[in-house]
């Protein structure tokens, strides 16, 4: 999704030779492969943008995975960027690298202050991991990085898996399939009190343009919308969007995961980026991509 989104976004500015590869063509786990595609290819610029995912089930469920296949990832791209020459490195991570009881907004400073939160643990750690590969090897040997945090993401490109997808394309498949189909009850996870920042991933892509031009600090800058949603409330606007008319019942013996995550993006609305697509626009174009796919 976020990949996807940043190759739109720079052959829209007239960038024509992108590097591209997807996971058939080149498993960036195997550090024999991203060897030979760094010392064939040899990339000035890259933006790590690759990443195994999911929701609060299949973070429970497969810890030992997100932690592992994240680091093989990071650590091969990161490395291979470095002993290469790359000229700019762009490390894309998360929210949920923070602490689980930090004040909220979450300021950037917020990172290793407390514990984290236990559903999404490994892949958490892998991130942290990542973040910290880049700013040693530029504090130590010059390397040029940024590393950018975004909040949760949707839009475009999303996974929309039943078992393994996020709540914002969890929730656009079933209340879209749901409105097709006349239900009159869908049962959703938890007690729908958490808060939680979507942001669409154009904007992101849009971030990672602007600071892999304008900003040369290795520092954590955080991606965010700057204002959250209930969880309850998110699932009423896409069931209104989509068409849905049944009952919404909330099964509250699931977990709710983080109570809230709202970042302070100030300092990348200070350094000249802003998001440009508001929540109920990102909604409805969503949700006309879905209905428009081969995944309904």
């Amino acid at each position: 999704m976020v990949g996807s989104a940043c190759v739109r976004k720079f052959e829209q500015e007239g960038f024509t030779n992108l590097l591209l590869r997807n996971r058939t063509e080149l498993d960036l786990r195997n550090q024999a492969a991203v060897k030979t595609f760094f010392e064939s290819e040899k990339p000035e610029y890259v933006v790590l943008a690759s990443a195994k995912v999911g929701g609060i089930m299949a973070n429970q469920t497969f810890m030992a995975e997100f932690l592992l296949e994240n680091l093989e990832i990071q650590n091969n791209v990161i490395m291979q960027s470095y002993l290469n020459g790359v000229k700019k490195f762009c490390f894309l991570g998360s929210s949920c690298i923070y602490p689980c009881q930090a004040p909220q907004p979450i300021k950037e400073e917020y990172l290793l202050t407390g514990p984290l939160e236990p559903t999404n643990e490994g892949y958490a750690l892998a991130k942290i991991a990542g973040y910290k590969l880049c700013l040693y090897l530029s504090r130590q040997y010059g390397f040029n990085t940024i590393s950018l945090m975004p909040c949760n993401l949707y839009g475009t490109n999303d996974n929309y898996d039943p078992e393994h997808s996020h709540v914002f394309p969890a929730f656009i498949r079933r209340f879209t399939v749901a409105a097709r189909e006349n239900k009159t009850q869908e049962v959703v996870w938890g007690t729908g009190n958490p808060l939680r920042e979507f942001l669409h991933v154009d904007d992101v892509a849009n971030a990672v343009y602007f600071f892999m031009q304008n900003h040369d600090k290795p520092e954590v800058i955080n991606i965010g919308y700057g204002s959250d949603v209930t969880i309850k409330n998110l699932a009423e606007k896409i069931a209104k969007a989509a068409g849905f008319k049944g009952k919404i019942s909330w099964d509250t013996s699931k977990p709710d995961g983080m109570y809230r995550k709202l970042m302070d993006s100030s300092k990348a609305r200070r350094l000249g980026w802003e998001p440009l697509i508001t929540l109920d626009e990102g909604i409805e174009r969503t949700i006309e991509e879905f209905k428009n796919s081969d995944l309904t």
